[in-house]
């Protein structure tokens, strides 16, 4: 078991660099050494994602709570910082969101390679991509808080690339915007990781978890929680520190703005759950009733930001507009992380794998759409009219359009219906009657993303024409779009399959919390 947790974190690095050399003569197929480079993308990526789910089959699920698959070397002694990796329930559905996404990212830019004026090719395209899996999946596998910083940070870098040269309009700015936003976020992170491992004596996370708190004093833990909370509530992002987001999407690549918001947005949630919940219990619980405020705001303001985008002459974008949503949808996941419940909690981290999903399977459809029509304009796909002319594609994305509304029956219900009801009974020494307020917030929320997504699958997928058919769903879109589309279903249907990971795991975090 910990050498497949081991090869899948380690596969992807040794891919990037093999992506950068040439391939062996008798690895060489048709099509020249750009599509050998594509076609190394997908082994893999294929592989990574096939070791994740050896790992998830070899997973005990009797003990959840517990960290399996691990390893513990000694790295740095003089700072007694170690290689440790390890997954338990929490961590588990993330890393193998992580290769499933990772996977259709190289298989969908297999069919479609990127593309656009001046862009160096897929070779180092392909090795940004794998370098951006390995990074993902050792933040969600590494347990010290040191290997967490360091892998937290080797993601921006190649997410800074496949924005700056493959993305749209304005990308050079929108990637710079990126990069400034986390880099600094990350420094207030560091900060705050280095207090809890010098005055906790270990940077082990398990250790210091498996503390509750004990050895760190109150001022060390408001000043821990202060400083990663605001690191990684701009990678969340939480409002106001959102502002990177929509200009980062619009301006990726399809790729890039999948793993963006399928995988990217997850670390920050992770590390308030993994991090902050179980080693600093009295800081987060002083600064909960002001993330549920944030999040609240979030929640509302995506709404109406998309609402506003949406408004007929207003020029909107739907890239934007998925991007802007993604801020009320995470602002869920805050709010469950804030009512310090273990239903809230679980709420958030299942609300993280429906809204990796949904969102990524969204902006693969927009980036179909885009390659069909040439735009992402809402004003002009008003003429579009899906289901006249590409109705199989008109119909899955009004699938992704109900799911991401939380529609009762698939993915994205139940994250949001825990987190609410969390916050409708907030840990003790919380105020009920401000959560109740965030809970009213949240509910205006779900009205309000059902009013601007029914008005999206309005404007582009229905109307009168229904001449020039625009090419419908292609066999490898199906292949790269029907997994997502699936799991959405499955999770809706069957929530327990997430849930029966994440809850002992969750109340190991929790101790002393009844609900």
């Amino acid at each position: 078991m910990r050498l497949l947790l081991a090869a899948a974190v380690v596969l992807p690095l040794l891919g990037a660099g093999a992506a950068l050399l040439p391939a062996p003569p008798g690895l060489r197929g048709k099509g020249g050494p750009e599509r050998d480079v594509l076609r190394h993308g997908v082994t893999v990526t294929g592989a990574v994602l096939v070791l994740t789910l050896l790992l998830a089959a070899g997973f005990d699920h009797d003990r959840p709570a517990d960290v399996q698959a691990e390893t513990d070397l000694s790295w740095i002694p003089a700072l007694d910082v170690r290689l440790h990796l390890g997954v338990d329930g929490i961590s588990l559905p993330l890393l193998v969101l992580t290769a499933l996404l990772t996977f259709l990212c190289a298989l969908h830019t297999y069919f479609r390679p990127p593309q656009g004026e001046d862009t160096p090719g897929p070779v180092p395209f392909v090795a940004l991509l794998l370098l951006l899996e390995a990074g993902t999946l050792a933040t969600f596998a590494v347990l010290d808080l040191v290997l967490f910083f360091l892998a937290f940070e080797t993601v921006l870098i190649p997410m800074y690339f496949l924005i700056a040269r493959w993305g749209g309009a304005e990308r050079a700015a929108a990637a710079w915007k990126f990069i400034l936003y986390t880099v600094v976020g990350s420094v207030v992170m560091l900060l705050g990781l280095l207090l809890i491992g010098l005055r906790g004596g270990t940077f082990d996370m398990v250790a210091l978890a498996e503390a509750n708190g004990a050895g760190l004093s109150h001022t060390t833990q408001l000043l821990a929680v202060l400083a990663i909370g605001l690191g990684l509530a701009v990678k969340t992002p939480m409002w106001p520190l959102h502002s990177w987001l929509p200009d980062a999407h619009t301006a990726a690549p399809t790729a890039g703005s999948v793993l963006l918001a399928g995988v990217l947005l997850k670390m920050g949630t992770y590390g308030l759950v993994r991090i902050a919940l179980p080693i600093a219990p009295e800081g987060m619980h002083t600064f909960a009733p002001y993330l549920g405020a944030f999040a609240a705001a979030g929640i509302v303001y995506g709404s109406l930001a998309c609402l506003a985008l949406v408004r007929q002459g207003a020029g909107g974008d739907l890239k934007r507009l998925i991007a802007y949503s993604s801020v009320g949808h995470m602002g869920f996941v805050l709010l469950g992380i804030a009512t310090l419940t273990r239903g809230g909690v679980n709420g958030a981290l299942f609300a993280n794998v429906a809204h990796g999903l949904i969102t990524g399977l969204l902006f693969f459809l927009v980036g179909a759409l885009k390659e069909r029509v040439g735009t992402t304009d809402l004003d002009r796909l008003t003429d579009v009219t899906l289901y006249g002319r590409a109705p199989r594609f008109g119909g899955l994305l009004a699938f992704a359009a109900v799911a991401s509304l939380g529609l009762p029956g698939l993915a994205g219900f139940w994250g949001e219906l825990l987190a609410m009801l969390g916050a409708y009974h907030p840990a003790d020494g919380l105020s009920r009657p401000a959560f109740l307020v965030y809970l009213v917030c949240a509910g205006l929320g779900t009205l309000l993303t059902a009013a601007y997504l029914l008005l999206v699958v309005r404007r582009v997928c229905m109307g009168d024409r229904a001449d020039e058919p625009l090419t419908d769903l292609r066999g490898p879109e199906y292949a790269a779009f029907a997994p997502l589309a699936a799991l959405t279903l499955l999770a809706g249907l069957w929530p327990a399959v997430l849930l029966d990971l994440t809850n002992p795991a969750v109340a190991a975090l929790l101790p002393g919390v009844a609900r």
